[in-house]
């Protein structure tokens, strides 16, 4: 089952592209499990859970009694003293959410900087769910990660089959896209994949492609501007539901089936 994370510069539609891509999974006869580890958790919303649903979700790392119940120390507690060891198995069972789409949703949270040195219980909770997660056989996973590089470190990347680094056609979101391509190929990640999102031209598509070649970035798909999506997020409305012909949805839905040949080549 493959195990794809998607990142990017924030504001670039990652969030939008994860829940698509979860969807388009289900449809395709998958068992999903979607985590989002933004500080922003927004995820559940575009998979069609209903607003006052996902406004009681409570992300694992804001769980304090579930924090302390595993690790044996609140997340406030400065003493530096909890558990090494503790199990995690149980919290998926508990804490997922089943979306009317069909995909299970877990609420992470922010996973701590991997240079921050932070040792903090919650930290130490939610990285190794995450390793969990990350190894189950039976399900693909899609996490929506958090914008930027700072997530990125060994202890979680080294399950991630597919890392995918959303960019837009500007010079901010391209060079924080070639960072993130650059840590993740220094982390040992297999495929590293550039996709272009809210394309309105052929000048916006020239961008992209002249500095993907530029800087050896494999660029996947791109995906065009589309006001349909737009309309949606506004609306709170669920993506897949709201506009089964929308292109952009058609073209998430192709770069799913690009990614399914790459793993299965």
């Amino acid at each position: 089952m493959m195990k794809i994370a998607v990142s990017g510069k924030g504001g670039v539609g990652k969030t939008s592209i994860t829940g698509i891509l979860a969807q388009t999974l289900v449809q395709k006869g998958f068992k999903v499990l979607a985590i989002d580890a933004d500080p922003n958790p927004n995820l559940a919303l575009t998979l069609g859970i209903p607003i006052t649903q996902a406004r009681k979700i409570v992300p694992i790392s804001q769980n304090m009694d579930l924090i302390e119940e595993k690790t044996g120390a609140r997340p406030n507690d400065f003493r530096g003293l909890y558990r090494l060891s503790f199990t995690v198995n149980d919290i998926y069972d508990k804490f997922s959410i089943r979306s009317p789409s069909g995909v299970n949703l877990l609420v992470m949270g922010t996973v701590g900087s991997a240079g921050s040195g932070c040792m903090c219980p919650a930290n130490a909770l939610i990285r190794a769910l995450l390793r969990h997660l990350l190894t189950k056989k039976d399900h693909a996973v899609v996490v929506d990660m958090e914008a930027g590089t700072e997530h990125l470190g060994r202890g979680t990347s080294e399950f991630i089959d597919v890392m995918i680094v959303v960019t837009e056609p500007s010079v901010k979101a391209l060079e924080t896209t070639k960072k993130i391509f650059d840590l993740s190929t220094q982390l040992g990640i297999p495929q590293v994949l550039i996709v272009g999102n809210k394309v309105t031209s052929f000048s916006d598509e020239a961008i992209i492609k002249q500095y993907c070649k530029r800087n050896d970035l494999s660029l996947l798909e791109l995906i065009p501007y589309d006001e349909n999506i737009k309309k949606a997020d506004a609306l709170g409305k669920p993506l897949m539901n709201f506009s089964q012909k929308s292109k952009g949805i058609l073209a998430i839905q192709k770069m799913c089936a690009e990614l399914l040949n790459i793993a299965n080549s």
